[in-house]
Order: C-alpha cells, then sequence, then structure tokens
C-alpha cells in the first residue's frame, strides 16, 4: 500500500469522528462544545487591516517566505515575551497554519525508518505527518488520571533510531503546561542524544493560573536544533485565516521552506498585514482574551461538577477533560455517540488521539472557547437530562 494511503488510513480517526460529532451536532440541534473554534472574532482593529488589504488590492501571491513585516512582527515577538532573537530574513517562514508548519518540519527532517518520540494523546496531524515522512511515532504517555508526562518512559523511548522530539505544550487535549523540570529533562535527551526538537506551540498564549510558557529554544544548546512553530489562529480567535510561522536557525528553516513550497506555496496574503499588525499591538488584547478564557474554564468546569463529572482542571488550552465512568459509560465513543440525542450537547472522546486506546478510552474532551451564553446553555442541557 503506498505510504500516503497508509497515513491517510491509520489517521483517519480524529478527524472521522470530529466529521461525525459536528454531523450529529447540526442533525440533533446540538451545542458543539468538541471542535476547538471559538465562537467570536479577534480584535477589532486586525479585522479592519484585512478588510483594508483586500480593498487595497494584497490579494495575489505574496513573498514565499511570507511579508517581510509579518516575518519581522513574529520575530520582534518573540524577543519581547521571550528574549529570543531570530532573523525575519532568514530564520522566520509564514506558514498556512501550524498545521502545514508542522507538516513540513516533519516532512524535511524525518527520513524513512526514522522515529519521532511525541506526546500522546497526540494533536491529530502529528500521526499523518510522520507516516507520510515515512517515520515511526512513538508515542510518550500524558495519560489520566493525573494527566502528567511519564518521565520514566520518555527516557526509554530515546534510542539508535531516535531523530526527533515532537513537543506541544500547552498540550492538547489534555490542557497540560509542562513544568519546568520535565522541560529541562527534554533539553537534556536532545542534546545528549543530538536531536532535532519540533515544538508546536500554538496555545503558548492561552495559559491560565500560576502556568508560564517556557520556550525550549530558551534554554542553553537548544535554539540552534529546535523548529518553534505557533500561529496566529488560536492567539488571536481566527482559526480560518491560517496564518502560522515557523522560526529556526536558518540553516533549519532553509529546509523547511523547500518542503512548504511544494505544499501551498505562499500563504492568505490579505491576512499577513492584519496579523503583523495583531502582534505588534495586541499583547492587551490577548491578556483579555486568556482571563476571559480562564472564568470560561471555571464556568464550564462548575456546571460538569453539577452532573457528577469531576474535570481535569487544564492549566493551558481550551480544553477539558472529564472521565465519564461517574456517569456510567465506560467507553468515551459510546458516550459521545450518545449525548446529542439526550442532551443536546456535543463532546470529543480522548482514545482518537491514542494509539493506546485503552489509555484514552473513559475521557471527553470539552472545549470552553464559547460564550458565557452557550456554555451555560450547554450545562442546564446536560443537567436537565441528567436530573430527567
Amino acid at each position: 500500500m503506498p505510504s500516503a494511503w497508509k497515513a491517510a488510513r491509520v489517521a483517519s480517526s480524529a478527524p472521522t469522528i470530529f466529521a461525525e460529532m459536528s454531523a450529529l451536532a447540526v442533525r440533533t440541534g446540538s451545542i458543539n462544545l468538541g471542535q476547538g473554534f471559538p465562537d467570536t472574532d479577534g480584535p477589532d482593529f486586525m479585522l479592519a487591516e484585512a478588510r483594508q488589504a483586500i480593498a487595497d488590492g494584497l490579494n495575489q501571491y505574496p513573498p514565499g517566505r511570507g511579508i517581510e513585516p509579518l516575518r519581522r512582527a513574529v520575530a520582534d515577538h518573540a524577543r519581547r515575551h521571550y528574549g529570543l532573537d531570530y532573523d525575519p530574513e532568514t530564520e522566520v517562514l509564514i506558514t498556512t497554519g501550524a498545521t502545514e508548519a508542522l507538516a513540513a518540519a516533519i516532512l524535511a527532517f524525518v527520513d524513512p525508518g526514522d522515529e519521532v518520540i511525541a506526546l500522546e494523546p497526540f494533536y491529530d496531524s502529528y500521526a499523518a505527518a510522520i507516516e507520510l515522512a515515512g517515520g515511526v511515532r512513538v508515542g510518550v504517555g500524558v495519560f489520566g488520571p493525573d494527566f502528567r508526562l511519564d518521565t520514566e518512559r520518555l527516557r526509554a523511548a530515546v534510542g539508535p533510531r531516535t531523530k526527533a522530539l515532537l513537543i506541544n505544550s500547552p498540550h492538547n487535549p489534555t490542557g497540560v503546561v509542562l513544568t519546568r523540570a520535565e522541560l529541562e529533562l527534554i533539553t537534556r535527551l536532545a542534546i545528549e542524544h543530538d536531536l532535532i526538537v519540533i515544538t508546536d506551540e500554538v496555545y503558548e498564549h492561552l495559559i491560565f493560573d500560576d502556568a508560564e510558557h517556557l520556550p525550549l529554544a530558551t534554554w542553553p544548546g537548544m535554539r540552534e536544533r529546535t523548529v518553534r512553530i505557533s500561529s496566529s489562529g488560536k492567539t488571536f480567535s481566527a482559526t480560518g485565516w491560517k496564518i502560522g510561522w515557523a522560526m529556526a536557525p536558518a540553516e533549519l528553516i532553509t529546509e523547511v521552506t523547500a518542503v512548504k513550497q511544494f505544499l501551498t506555496y505562499v500563504s492568505g496574503a490579505p491576512f499577513q498585514p492584519a496579523i503583523a499588525r495583531a502582534l505588534n499591538e495586541g499583547d492587551a488584547w490577548v491578556a483579555g482574551l486568556r482571563k476571559e478564557l480562564q472564568g470560561k474554564r471555571d464556568r464550564l468546569a462548575e456546571g460538569l461538577r453539577a452532573i457528577g463529572l469531576d474535570p481535569v482542571i487544564p492549566r493551558g488550552t481550551y480544553f477539558m477533560t472529564t472521565d465519564v465512568r461517574p456517569l456510567g459509560y465506560d467507553d468515551g465513543i459510546a458516550f459521545c455517540r450518545d449525548l446529542p440525542g439526550r442532551c443536546g450537547v456535543v463532546a470529543i472522546p480522548h482514545q482518537v488521539f491514542y494509539d493506546d486506546v485503552e489509555a484514552g478510552r473513559p475521557y471527553v474532551r470539552w472545549a470552553f472557547c464559547k460564550s458565557d451564553a452557550v456554555i451555560d446553555e450547554a450545562v442546564a442541557r446536560l443537567r436537565q437530562r441528567s436530573a430527567g
């Protein structure tokens, strides 16, 4: 079987369940707390900038690596928030969302037979990208009930065929933010074994309570081996614009660019100046968003407790996890398939993100990036049906 067909088959479970749940939501008139996209838009000044760019005729191919103002804004953002210096001319690449940046980086550096260590449960595009490259995915558990990184398994997973570490923190779907000690272990392993590190940092600003985002590239010896990936979609509530970026030393960015140009070639011209402005001027807006999301997290958690579930409180992302066994289910897929018809609410089962299906079987992911009114209505439906 051609490898691309195999990748599509192996990685199909998460997209398939997303499509099934979305179809159920439409058919049953359910509130969709499954897929992770906000129901409000980003800052007004950013939206106005995009409209103006369209009116001004910025609708043709932008430069292959992205427009210079956006590359400069990405570099300035990294310096301002993390003290990381990247040359916008040679060390920044604009991509069609973080998903393309991840795929391009994996295809650039992973050869057939190479092993890629990733945190399990996996974001759903990782499986397809690794298999398209002919690589072998090695999962290291961030498993329930505590959802902490299995550091012993991580140490044991690194071997002679390991080529890369793929690290996403804050972590989707669990909401875990890796600790300083966990990140230090990752840096020691990467340096000791001379590994490429690809970091998925799309939720870098969606962190709560006392959590802090610490990019792996800030550790000594890590900048030169790390491809940092992020995007505007989560930070500025513009998931449909698909404007992402990769940052790395010039020789690594050149390799990623060589792949990217044959994936989408270039990305959304009129959105690029808008995201540049948002990165330069949007820190206060993002701080407000983070505060709002923390309130929404706590609002949904309270509602889930009221129906007998005990949510694992996330320190990042906009996803919350519950074990559904207290409600009489031992299988998250069965629970999520029943939920729309019974309660008019949609969630996503964890196990579609796992190789070790049993580890994810009882868990369900809920998205809280919705208006308070939507969250309240979802909770009211859940409480009414559970009471009945």
